[in-house]
């Protein structure tokens, strides 16, 4: 059920091993055996997390692995990164099993062989890897054969395991950028229709003047702040002072006088969306001219 090389398995280990695991022989003797192979990867999914918890909570790292930590994850950087150029969730899970992929590459050397001489050793992968290599597909290609290597699940657990003992909540970090990067799609998806009108408009003014092109990105900073959560309570207090009957369509009986960029109320969103933009790995501007 269970394979970590990294951990020497002292007498508590194996008293909370052989008791878990008792108790989980009986469960799959319960269950019928279609639910068998999805009842074994729990059970093992269970016991791991019962003994890195106490694995943890036993093995404090030393300074120099805390500081050996700090430098896998700063080269790593780059692969986190490369969250700014995903487009769907799918690419996201990508860039993220990456960077576990790379970190466990210089922390976890057992599991990160282990899952590697199971990708040369499979045909199938390995082939899959080697013909994507230069292209636009190969780092979607390796991460696509190294889930499905029957050692994936020990590398990503070893690779929190180290991340927990230093004080790194990895998933927290992960969570954080691809909250923020999806989110920032959703706002750029749902007021690009509006950009676009707003955009050949001022196309087609030949006596178009600065202002008038500041007016029309104001309009399109609201069109964003309403698919931004945090801004919520901002864009409707906006609404209410331009008098805008339907939220959906800030053009609708559009008073130029009222959107004025002096108001207090219109500061929270001026600053909110950049705010956004940069959660999402991007900028304002950036979604304006695309």
């Amino acid at each position: 059920l269970l394979h970590i090389d990294s951990i020497t398995f002292t007498a508590p280990h194996l008293v909370i091993y052989r008791s878990l695991r008792k108790r989980f022989v009986r469960v799959i003797c319960s269950v019928n055996q279609a639910a068998l192979v999805d009842g074994r990867q729990r059970i093992r999914k269970g016991v791991r997390a019962r003994l890195l918890e106490f694995y943890n909570n036993t093995h404090k790292m030393t300074d120099q692995q805390v500081a050996h930590f700090t430098e896998v994850f700063n080269r790593n950087r780059a692969t986190l990164a490369l969250f700014s150029k995903c487009s769907t969730k799918d690419e996201l899970d990508v860039v993220r099993d990456a960077f576990f992929l790379g970190m466990a590459s210089q922390l976890c050397p057992n599991e990160y062989e282990a899952m590697r001489e199971s990708l040369i050793t499979d045909d199938t992968a390995f082939d899959a890897i080697a013909s994507s290599i230069n292209t636009d597909k190969g780092l979607e290609t390796t991460v696509t054969a190294a889930r499905a290597s029957p050692h994936w699940l020990d590398l990503v657990t070893a690779v929190h395991a180290v991340g927990s003992a230093v004080g790194s909540d990895l998933d927290g970090i992960w969570n954080t950028l691809e909250k923020g990067r999806m989110e920032w799609l959703g706002a750029v998806t749902a007021a690009h229709p509006l950009k676009v009108i707003l955009k050949e408009a001022l196309n087609k003014d030949k006596n178009k003047t600065e202002r008038d092109e500041v007016d029309m990105k104001m309009v399109y900073i609201y069109a964003l702040s309403l698919s931004i959560e945090s801004l919520a309570n901002e864009s409707e207090a906006w609404r209410k002072v331009v008098k805008m009957k339907n939220k959906a369509n800030p053009l609708q009986d559009y008073n130029v006088d009222l959107w004025d960029p002096r108001k207090e109320e219109w500061r929270p969103l001026d600053l909110g969306v950049p705010e956004a933009a940069e959660r999402g790995g991007s900028s304002f501007q950036a979604a304006w001219d695309a």
